[in-house]
Order: structure tokens, then sequence, then C-alpha cells
């Protein structure tokens, strides 16, 4: 179902939304709460990847703070 393609070990921190970003780095943003009068937060680099991506795959950040990809269910037939 999912692989783990390269091993970080980010340590999570919570209030941030951690994700793969366009050059295969983790990076992360605070995540925007009720009442938070703050414009966008600036999206920071954590841990330096460089994970090359290939066309019908979703690349996310797992919860051993790993970068993981699984398939994408696209294009079925009903």
């Amino acid at each position: 179902m999912a692989e783990v393609v390269y091993k970080a070990g980010v340590e999570k921190e919570s209030g941030y939304l951690y994700f793969v970003d366009k050059d295969g780095d983790i990076s992360r943003a605070q995540m925007s709460r009720a009442g938070r009068t703050k414009s966008k937060s600036k999206p920071e680099k954590v841990a330096k990847c460089g994970v090359q991506r290939e066309s019908g795959y979703l690349y996310y950040v797992t919860k051993d703070g790993d970068v993981g990809r699984s398939e994408m269910a696209r294009g079925r037939k009903k």
C-alpha cells in the first residue's frame, strides 16, 4: 500500500502542518486556528531530502517523520 522513500526521522511539533515541498524536501507551516489574526505563515524547511517525484504517486510525511508515497487513485472506471 504505502512505502517509505526516505528515512528522515523528523520530530513533529503540534500546531504545524508537515509536507513534502516541490524540491522534495520536508517543510512545515504553522496551522491556522480559529481567532488567529495574523496572515499566512511562510513555510520553513525542516529536512533536506531531495526526493525525485514520480507521476501517479502521492508523497507525504509519515507519522514517524519519514517521506512516504502511495499510489494515487485516479482514472478508475465506474
